[in-house]
């Protein structure tokens, strides 16, 4: 299997060359990023070059790519790991997985040492999302955070003070109505519309899971509440009104974009921050017509509760050299990497310091904007179930426009039948 792998990497020119023959080698299983596998290219291939550089003989790193899918990337490494693969040196993990991997021992103690390290400057979603059982288990990298971008004339023609305060998603559906545009939402059956649910439900003051315990026995759901059906109300209200676009029950982040990016559609939008970029790539003519600003309120009530995404980087429980890996680990999310890996990929940093720095806010204008929200970010769901969780979310509140005030009911159950080994998804 080794011999397989070094070809594998060598065939598609991932390995970060420097290091030395007597240097230790690791292996770094990346998720795809817009660096690819060029060691100049801004992403998590460059870093490995300049950490193997940086290291001066003591290690190595090689790159190996995961899939594209994060649940791809997800069954791959969980195979590996069952097997107790010793190449998972480091991996680049989405953060609703680190609870499975945490809980099945597929992660390698963090150096008590090291904690401090990993944890300061980060913003708090990050350090949340990297946490179980009241442990740091992964190293944040780089974190992620919806914003709502919008037309600033559509928001000016329908009496919407964007700038001036949070908005509410019933206040968007009016002016979209009224204005005859669209909300560009992710509501296809995939996890963005897990994402979409759990951030209208922690923006209701509610949660998901109400006690993330390692036992299936422990769990407490909160799907059947007021927040719950609030969140199901305002998935309906954006398909009710039309407002979600004629395939509103496909839609994803893609289907989204060009849903805002089209004149004859544009009003509102929930999105990464990669959108910027993608604005001027795609040929948007009306850019200084495009504002952001905090993620929508689900109430007048509470606060917005952002969606958090991003990754952080593991180190395998079977890695013959788990000081070295965390030694590269930390070289890995520093802050001049995070700086390069922001302005390189557009992926935002966990750092929080990253975003003063001036070629940051110059090439991301909504720089303090996308680091105040990942203070207030929620992450999914904390469960070594969240896969089942997901899954079973998707199913039942779809399509959008057949969600009730009974959805998260009927959810509920089902994850609970799921877990208990009384249904199939």
């Amino acid at each position: 299997m080794a011999v397989a792998l070094c070809a594998a990497t060598v065939l598609v020119g991932l390995t970060a060359c420097g290091g030395g023959e007597d240097s230790t080698h690791l292996t770094w299983y990346i998720n795809p990023d817009g660096g690819g596998s060029n060691p100049e290219g801004g992403g998590q291939a460059q870093i490995a070059a300049q950490c193997t550089e940086q290291a001066g003989g003591a290690y190595s790193i090689e790159v190996q790519l995961l899939p594209n899918s994060a649940s791809d990337q997800r069954q791959q490494l969980l195979r590996r790991l069952a097997g107790s693969d010793a190449s998972v040196d480091l991996m680049s993990l989405d953060p609703p997985f680190i609870p499975e991997f945490a809980q099945a021992g597929f992660l390698a103690p963090v150096p008590e040492d090291m904690v401090e390290t990993f944890t300061e400057d980060r913003v708090e979603s990050s350090v949340t999302a990297s946490t179980w059982n009241e442990e740091l288990v992964a190293v944040p990298f780089w974190a992620n955070t919806q914003l709502l971008w919008y037309r600033k004339s559509v928001a000016e023609a329908a009496g919407l003070d964007v700038e001036g305060g949070n908005v509410t998603w019933q206040q968007l559906v009016e002016a979209a109505e009224a204005q005859d545009v669209t909300i560009g939402v992710q509501a296809n059956r995939y996890e963005g519309y897990t994402v979409w649910i759990n951030a209208l439900i922690a923006g209701a003051g509610g949660e998901i899971l109400v006690n993330p315990g390692p036992d299936l026995d422990d769990i407490e759901l909160g799907l059947d509440s007021e927040a719950g059906r609030a969140a199901a109300d305002i998935v309906r209200s954006v398909a009710d009104a039309g407002v979600g676009g004629p395939s509103m029950g496909t839609a994803d982040e893609t289907v989204a974009l060009n849903l805002f990016q089209d004149p004859d559609t544009s009003g509102f939008l929930v999105n990464w921050p990669y959108v910027w970029a993608a604005f001027p790539a795609n040929g948007v003519e009306f850019i200084d017509d495009i504002g952001w600003a905090m993620y929508p309120a689900t109430s007048d009530e509470g606060d917005p509760a952002p969606p958090y995404g991003g990754i952080s980087i593991g180190v395998g429980a079977f890695t013959e050299d788990p000081d070295l890996a965390y030694q590269a680990a930390e070289c890995i999310t520093n802050h001049e990497h995070q700086v390069l890996y922001m302005t390189g990929t557009g992926n935002p940093a966990s750092r929080a310091a990253v975003f003063d720095e001036a070629e940051v806010v110059e090439q991301f204008p909504m720089a303090d904007v996308i680091r105040d929200s990942l203070e207030q970010a929620v992450p999914r769901p904390q469960t070594q179930f969240y896969g089942d969780l997901s899954t079973a979310i998707q199913r039942v509140w779809s399509p959008p426009d057949g969600v009730t005030e009974d959805t998260p009911a009927e959810s509920a159950t089902l994850i609970m039948q799921v877990l208990r080994g009384e249904a199939l998804l």
